[in-house]
């Protein structure tokens, strides 16, 4: 069996700022994955085929179609183009443990496993910068204007600290990080909430500009922060960005309930993570402290708590 899979995100800082040339921190998580596995057609059933219940999408991919508003279907298209190859006679399935508009990258996530098995199945594999290239491309029909970030960190499946159209740069972790992911269960457009912020910028361009200015900063101490391990520098920042990130208006009562609930219950740390008005926040907090923190996230009205470690 052919499968291939690539995991989830989370921003730790920058979210937002990043579309404008400020620096991002983001890390993988591996432990939510989306996947994709190649089955043989049914007899008489010929070219590729996308089948994707989880959002009830079955598709045939035609590889000569000008115009494409399917993420799935542009994806598939990409990479056959890219390689200059006929469809294969499979079918390629999709499913994915990442929550939908959440904020984790998802729609990423999708995409680069489905870009993997279909190479996997040409065996005509991809550079890991082609690929980011491609899945960026993908995301522009998920989030309208991308800072890029989304893709890079799932595609190489490591922590970044990330400028938009510069050089990409790992990140040492001083010491592990554990963090919990906080779903508020309301789902977010990422597209709208960035296109929202930059009728912000047209509309009061300056103290606007100068918020995105102060959270770039943070991202910048944090990057310090992270690779010498200071965890209580680390959870200061977050919660810095986090007030920040409200001042652009893509905080909502909800996630601000999970941040309060989080802090108040001893989290070093905790903020709104990804495009905001929902999905997820993050906090930092020590391994002994977790569990505490975790329900208390649940009692706060968290649909669903995620821990993960970043090392």
């Amino acid at each position: 069996m052919i499968e291939a899979s690539a995991s989830a995100k989370v921003i730790l800082f920058g979210e937002h700022a990043a579309v404008y040339g400020q620096p991002a921190i983001a890390a993988p998580v591996s432990s939510l994955r989306a996947y994709a596995t190649v089955e043989t057609n049914p007899v008489g059933v010929h070219g590729l085929h996308i089948d994707a219940p989880d959002l009830n999408q079955r598709l045939p991919v035609d590889i000569r179609a000008e115009s494409v508003d399917n993420a799935l279907t542009l994806t598939a298209q990409l990479v056959l183009t890219t390689l200059a190859v006929e469809p294969p006679d499979v079918t390629i399935c999709l499913r994915s443990r990442i929550p939908i508009a959440s904020g984790l990258g998802s729609g990423s996530a999708v995409s680069t496993a489905l870009a993997r098995a279909l190479c996997l199945v040409l065996d005509r594999p991809l550079s890991e910068s082609d690929l980011n290239r491609l899945v960026y491309e993908v995301e522009k029909i998920h989030h309208g204007t991308p800072s890029g970030i989304d893709n890079t960190v799932i595609v190489y499946e490591r922590p970044v600290y990330f400028v938009r159209d510069k050089t990409l740069e790992t990140l040492t972790i001083g010491a592990p990080l554990t963090l919990l992911i906080g779903d508020t269960g309301v789902g977010a457009s990422t597209k709208i909430a960035v296109g929202d912020v930059r009728k912000l910028v047209d509309a009061d361009r300056e103290p606007t500009e100068q918020t995105i200015r102060e959270i770039g900063a943070i991202s910048e101490q944090a990057r310090s922060a992270i690779e010498w391990g200071d965890a209580a520098a680390i959870g200061r920042l977050m919660n810095a960005n986090h007030e920040l990130l409200k001042l652009l208006t893509v905080s909502s009562p909800e996630l601000d309930r999970l941040v309060d609930a989080a802090q108040n219950a001893g989290a070093l740390g905790a903020k709104l993570s990804g495009g905001g008005r929902g999905g997820n926040m993050i906090a930092l907090v020590t391994p002994e402290h977790a569990h505490h923190v975790e329900q208390t996230l649940l009692t706060a009205g968290a649909a669903r708590v995620f821990q993960t470690t970043i090392a």
